[in-house]
């Protein structure tokens, strides 16, 4: 990479996502797991083995010094300037999000299936999550491993350039969008054949998806100890412009979407 970028931005319009490999300590990172495991044990989940009954235990991500170093990473935070841009994301005081702890298990954990993630409440009654084509409220999907996460660990599956498919099927819904559990049911099942890269690393290591990458959960686990990691959203305010004004990477690879995949959606 050149001297003055931190990520590939061209990588990420093309796959969309890009590795921000140590972009906490493991000090850090072994801090952040001992917070994680006292959220557990209020669920009755202990180091013990014979504690890992069922094969996920979802936790919202702890506050604290470790988690608040890990989230306002300098690498983090230069990556995200390029990524979004300087001064249009919201920082935070820590990481955020859930974190869904995976155990090992050969058990169907019950959250896995191809997805986006959501982006802001919807208009009606309902708890849902929606999404627009300008990716109103969420900059991007991040995965903080807070584990050291291999290929038999249930790593997350991130399908390489789905994301450009997805801006042509809610740009049909406007401004409004629709719920994000709507829009597998509205891709080509061509999407899912593309190539794949899964969330593995070191803990300390950070994912930065496009707001539009599909994804799925994996299983079995089939490592030896459990997976932690963080998947918070970058909190954009406005969302992207997408007559061509807006410079960010993100902004980029929705009008690439929009312009090169334009006949992608299936048919209704």
């Amino acid at each position: 990479l050149p001297h003055n970028r931190r990520v590939d931005t061209d990588a990420f319009v093309r796959d969309g996502f890009v590795t921000v490999r140590g972009a906490f300590d493991a000090e850090t990172a072994r801090a952040c797991r001992e917070m994680i495991w006292d959220s557990l044990g209020e669920h009755g989940v202990s180091r013990d083995p014979a504690t890992w009954a069922m094969p996920c235990v979802e936790i919202n991500c702890p506050e604290g010094e470790p988690f608040a170093a890990a989230g306002t990473s300098p690498a983090l935070g230069a990556a995200y300037d390029e990524l979004i841009g300087p001064g249009r994301w919201t920082r935070r005081a820590g990481a955020g999000g859930a974190v869904p702890v995976r155990f090992p298990s050969e058990e169907f954990p019950g959250n896995c299936g191809y997805h986006i993630e959501g982006s802001f409440a919807g208009p009606g009654p309902e708890l849902e999550l929606w999404v627009n084509v300008r990716s109103r409220a969420r900059g991007l999907l991040v995965l903080f491993l807070f584990s050291d996460v291999g290929p038999d660990d249930a790593p997350t599956r991130l399908i390489c350039g789905s994301h450009l498919y997805i801006p042509a099927i809610l740009q049909r819904y406007g401004e409004t969008g629709l719920p994000s559990d709507d829009v597998s049911g509205r891709w080509r099942p061509s999407v899912l054949c593309r190539g794949t890269a899964h969330a593995t690393g070191k803990a300390g290591d950070v994912y930065l998806c496009h707001p539009f990458i599909v994804h799925t959960a994996t299983w079995p686990h089939r490592g030896a100890t459990p997976r932690m990691l963080a998947q918070p959203a970058v909190h954009v305010r406005d969302g992207f412009a997408l007559d061509g004004t807006d410079p960010s990477p993100v902004a980029q690879a929705i009008v690439t979407g929009l312009t090169s995949y334009a006949d992608s959606p299936r048919p209704r």
